[in-house]
């Protein structure tokens, strides 16, 4: 073949030599080369064989994502006082408060945990009705008192109750619930930090302590654009100190607004909390920083080849050359996702198992 013929078929292959870059599931690809036009499988009139080949194999392609996280016990609730009085007992930091124990003292008379979503927001005596109602009942009979029916009416049947529950508390037995004898929380609560001291006064609204969960949880802050990456009840690989690695999974992901600090402005992220299967797996590991792996995207059962297999084709797109014992074709393929060093490709004339060429 002349070399103007050789020219009219070919402008040359270059090796794809540029970063492939992963955004959102898609991939982009920088390289030059490839046939100037022709049908999509061409005899290659180069004719030489590449430095080196790889098969195109048939898996599962996963793009998976690495980023550094904090084990901790998650966000922190504070508690504040609705009574006024002095602070008479605090419990320590690290200690675990559950439903019925006194989270604090007031005047030595104590401040009880009960559980539940809605806050203590009024007294409660006969004749009050609500969710709240309900909400307390629910929780007096879990501590074991009864003779009246859990629902949204406060009833003389419930404050005898409430009186037998406020003689074992040593309080006057009023039969009427004061705003800001109760406290709720969603579960049992670990004391985090204090913001009182024991002899201080205290009026309705001052901060007395915060609390966290009692559950050890890891927190990952991400960036907004890897909000693909934050999906809730999502599996992720949690990887220790040691390099042993444990599942996990997704259990909250919130944006949250970083103020501005020193030189460095206010940034948008997406804060993400994970929980480990098996919290035991946490239980010889100080508040330290570890690994979390997120599974961005999965292809599974594509074609895939070598990342430096492919071609930039001058017409636009993207092939393979293919070897067939002494002679080589390009075939043109559409492109998925790029993970690992590999990449989903797809064509009619590719299958399993062919030869490609890696140029050098």
């Amino acid at each position: 073949m002349t070399g103007i013929g050789r020219r009219r078929r070919w402008i040359g292959r270059v090796a794809l030599a540029a970063a492939v870059a992963v955004t959102a599931g898609a991939a982009a690809v920088v390289g030059f080369g490839g046939r100037l036009r022709g049908s999509d499988d061409q005899a290659d009139a180069g004719g030489a064989l590449p430095p080196q080949t790889a098969r195109v194999t048939r898996q599962t392609l996963v793009d998976t994502q690495t980023r550094s996280s904090e084990l901790g016990y998650g966000d922190t609730t504070t508690f504040a006082s609705r009574l006024t009085g002095t602070v008479t007992s605090l419990p320590d930091i690290g200690s675990t408060r559950k439903r019925g124990q006194a989270i604090y003292r007031i005047d030595n008379t104590p401040v009880v945990l009960l559980y539940g979503s809605l806050p203590a927001y009024r007294a409660l005596s006969v004749g009050t009705e609500g969710d709240d109602v309900k909400q307390f009942e629910q929780n007096l009979q879990e501590l074991g008192f009864s003779g009246f029916t859990v629902d949204s009416e406060y009833t003389a049947s419930t404050a005898k109750a409430v009186q037998r529950w406020q003689k074992d508390l040593n309080l006057l037995q009023t039969g009427t619930v004061e705003l800001g004898r109760v406290s709720y929380a969603a579960g049992p609560v670990r004391v985090d930090t204090l913001k009182a001291a024991v002899g201080e006064m205290t009026q309705p609204g001052t901060a007395l302590l915060a609390c966290t969960g009692t559950s050890r949880v890891i927190t990952v802050e991400l960036d907004v654009d890897d909000q693909r990456l934050a999906s809730n009840g999502a599996a992720v690989t949690v990887t220790m100190p040691d390099g042993k690695t444990a599942p996990a999974k997704i259990t909250k992901a919130v944006t949250v607004v970083k103020p501005a600090e020193g030189s460095n402005p206010a940034a948008t992220k997406i804060e993400v909390t994970i929980t480990v299967d098996d919290e035991k797996a946490l239980d010889s590991l100080a508040q330290e920083a570890l690994d979390v792996t997120f599974t961005a995207t999965e292809r599974k059962d594509v074609l895939t080849v070598p990342v430096a297999a492919l071609l930039a084709l001058a017409e636009g797109g993207y092939g393979v050359q293919v070897v067939e014992g002494a002679a080589t074709r390009i075939v043109a393929v559409q492109t998925g996702l790029f993970a690992g060093g590999r990449v989903e490709v797809s064509g009619d004339a590719l299958t399993e198992g062919m030869t490609v060429g890696m140029p050098a």
